[in-house]
């Protein structure tokens, strides 16, 4: 007698590998990915994947009887948007936020916990859900509906779905310790910019008030050296200019601390692709672990290839891949605009240096390929 879950027309061991490979693959898929919300993504895709379900979901609650984190599978951007704010604590997942134990129902509609949905919510009916733990604590619950495969789901189902939840747990609390040692990492780094800003623009600032005073003081005497003295105003008041956006500029966006560096990049390129005519696409395969420098220059390094394209190129399709190859993280943003000359366009400001630049700091580089009329290639690499 084959065992629940198994195809009756294969051999069970066939069937066991065919079983491990795939949990293996979830779980691997998971484990790459360092950011919380990068982490729980890919917790709720493999294992909508896993189970064959049209619809997953995770929550993460926070303590004010809502969820602080809440992704789901299966679910349009459109539909999110009509369904409306993010659920709360009630119904069914705060009953398993309560309980802390696995659920697993031919019709959760038929359910006494079940409350209501949202006009606009897809329609459940077979249903599994699981808790995400961290020894006592509930991480989170993750569930799963509708599944594709008749039936429904089985206890097969509910104990395989378990043991991807454990690991998930771990991968989850990884990220937090990841993002928590940071975010110490980050605080440190603005302590060091608020000493160079310190020290750089602010004696500037100070030399400009000097001499300001010095030429008010000449005009009525010597009205030559009064002009020579506004004229190193001049000079003192661009130079703390410059010193001031260079600080500005290694200042880390809020988006990277939130979601990091995938999500950032998804989310301004889905506001691109809606503004703009062109299409923009964003394309992710795993990425190796990131520092906040390399985050953030391969951010904005993005931004500068996405703003050329976006006002420059005359593109009708833009597309931003991110991904680890051999070691290196690798950032590309390619379009099939008007392209140009790239050996003279130093003076257009496409600001090719900045890149290279940002590029070599961290012993990476940058290569723009671009021909006029053949779209234009940035791609830059940085060693993990």
């Amino acid at each position: 007698m084959s065992s629940a879950g198994e195809d009756p027309g294969r051999p069970a061991g066939e069937d066991r590998d065919g079983l491990l490979n795939a949990v293996s693959s979830a779980v691997l898929a998971v484990t790459r990915h360092l950011s919380v919300r990068e982490v729980l993504q890919v917790i709720v895709r493999s294992a909508g994947q896993l189970l064959d379900a049209r619809y997953a979901a995770l929550g993460v609650p926070d303590e004010e009887g809502a969820f602080a984190e809440f992704v789901a599978e299966g679910i349009s951007d459109e539909e999110w948007e009509a369904i409306g704010p993010t659920p709360r604590q009630h119904g069914m997942l705060g009953a398993m936020l309560r309980e802390g134990e696995p659920v697993r129902l031919a019709d959760i509609r038929r359910d006494p916990r079940f409350e209501y949905w949202p006009r606009a919510h897809p329609v459940l009916k077979d249903f599994l859900g699981v808790p995400i733990r961290d020894g006592d604590q509930v991480l989170g619950i993750i569930f799963l509906s509708n599944k594709r495969t008749p039936g429904g789901f089985t206890e097969a189902d509910q104990r395989l779905l378990t043991m991807f939840a454990a690991h998930a747990a771990i991968a989850l609390a990884n990220a937090r310790l990841y993002e928590s040692g940071r975010e110490l990492a980050l605080v440190e780094e603005r302590t060091r910019m608020a000493r160079e800003l310190h020290d750089a623009v602010t004696q500037k600032l100070f030399s400009l008030r000097l001499t300001a005073q010095a030429a008010v003081a000449l005009v009525a005497r010597d009205p030559c050296r009064a002009v020579e003295e506004l004229e190193r105003v001049g000079r003192l008041a661009g130079e703390a200019l410059a010193e001031l956006r260079a600080v500005i500029v290694e200042l880390r966006p809020a988006e990277l601390d939130r979601h990091g560096l995938a999500e950032t990049l998804r989310k301004q390129v889905r506001l691109l692709d809606r503004i703009h005519p062109a299409s923009f696409t964003f394309e992710e395969n795993p990425v190796c672990a990131l520092g906040p420098a390399a985050e953030t220059a391969l951010l904005r390094v993005a931004q500068e290839a996405l703003h050329n394209a976006s006002r420059h190129a005359g593109a009708g399709a833009v597309a931003v891949r991110l991904g680890c190859e051999d070691g290196w993280v690798v950032l590309e943003v390619r379009d099939d605009g008007t392209g140009f000359d790239v050996a003279a366009a130093s003076g257009r400001g496409l600001g090719i240096a900045s890149m290279n630049d940002r590029a070599q700091a961290l012993g990476g580089s940058v290569r723009v390929t671009s021909e006029p009329g053949r779209g234009t290639v940035v791609r830059m690499e940085v060693p993990v």
